[in-house]
């Protein structure tokens, strides 16, 4: 059994958030984080306006150099400073734009995060959805 259960669906839902929402960056590529100086974002990063995530908060957004409209994967971090997990979404990153997002989130003892790609997939279960 695969460790991750892939279903296009849930892909196509993202997209549908991402593509009936307003990106607003708030943190353009090589910015510093407002709290810690010697974090500098790889990428554009912020978020979908009305939209809620799991901390409250709208939904956050990485955008890379390539022009795409589609998220192709998500990450998923872990902070035990603010005892949270939060989902943030990928659009338009290269393959280097992945690897740097992920050493941004991965460089402090108290965050870890992981990166989940799109699939194409859909489970047996999910057919009838």
């Amino acid at each position: 059994m695969n460790t991750l259960e892939n279903n296009a669906f849930f892909w196509q839902k993202l997209d549908t958030l991402y593509l009936s929402s307003k990106l607003i960056v708030d943190r353009p590529k090589g910015t510093c984080h407002y709290k810690y100086s010697n974090l500098v974002y790889p990428v554009d990063y912020g978020y979908l306006n009305d939209t809620t995530g799991s901390d409250q908060a709208p939904i956050d957004v990485f955008r890379g150099s390539v022009k795409s409209n589609l998220i192709q994967a998500v990450v998923v971090s872990a902070d035990i400073l603010k005892k949270d997990c939060e989902v943030k979404l990928l659009v338009g990153c290269s393959e280097e734009e992945e690897r740097k997002i992920l050493e941004f989130l991965n460089q402090t003892e108290f965050q870890k995060a992981i990166l989940v790609r799109r699939g194409k997939e859909v489970p047996e279960w999910a057919v009838n959805d």
